[in-house]
């Protein structure tokens, strides 16, 4: 797919409205900025910021609404995916985002993107700090899937629901884990990859 592709994708099947792609734009830009001094996101990714990760992170709404009054945490957030791309299309104010990010840099970049785009977002450092409340915990490239059961087991409130984006090894990730009768889960196809798939387990 590539980057018109992605734009089209965004307005026309997961409801971006003109002022959210302006947005997007310029969250897009400040990252290129910001990269040119900290390695935010891999150089080689910056010509197609729009598919392999604005997209690959909005691709998440299919699996939830921000109409719902719940809230998202986002662990290791990084440069903001997914949770910057959830926050911008947000207009539910009952609707909230946490990122946790445990890179003072990382977080730098965050703080400076929710003053200049005005989201309704909490930047919280370390996962490990709090119990964390969330109806939905979401995670991009953040750690092995085993160790975000356990921070789901050990910090989260329940019940909730996890969904992950992951790589081609999805389903051989799930069978290393021992999911106990409280955890479910299936897996969706990857819309901006072929190869990865979206782990979603329901956490009872």
């Amino acid at each position: 797919m590539n980057e018109d592709e992605a734009k089209f994708y965004l307005r026309n099947n997961l409801g971006f409205s003109d002022l959210d792609m302006e947005r997007l734009e310029e969250f897009r830009e400040s990252l290129l900025n910001f990269n040119k001094s900290y390695n935010l996101i891999s150089k080689s990714t910056e010509n197609k910021i729009w598919s392999r990760h604005i997209l690959d992170s909005a691709q998440l709404l299919r699996f939830f609404s921000t109409k719902s009054n719940i809230n998202i945490a986002d662990l290791g957030s990084g440069a903001g995916f997914p949770g910057i791309i959830i926050a911008i299309i947000n207009k539910n104010e009952h609707f909230h985002v946490k990122l946790y990010e445990k890179s003072s840099v990382k977080r730098d970049f965050l703080y400076i993107i929710r003053e200049k785009l005005d989201l309704k977002i909490d930047i919280i450092e370390n996962v490990n700090d709090e119990i964390i409340i969330a109806d939905i915990i979401v995670s991009r490239a953040f750690k092995k899937l085993e160790q975000i059961i356990r921070i789901s087991r050990e910090t989260t409130k329940k019940p909730h629901k996890l969904i992950i984006l992951k790589g081609k090894n999805a389903q051989e990730e799930i069978n290393k884990v021992s999911l106990d009768k409280n955890y479910s889960y299936k897996l969706e196809n990857s819309i901006t990859d072929i190869d990865s798939k979206i782990i979603i387990i329901d956490v009872r």
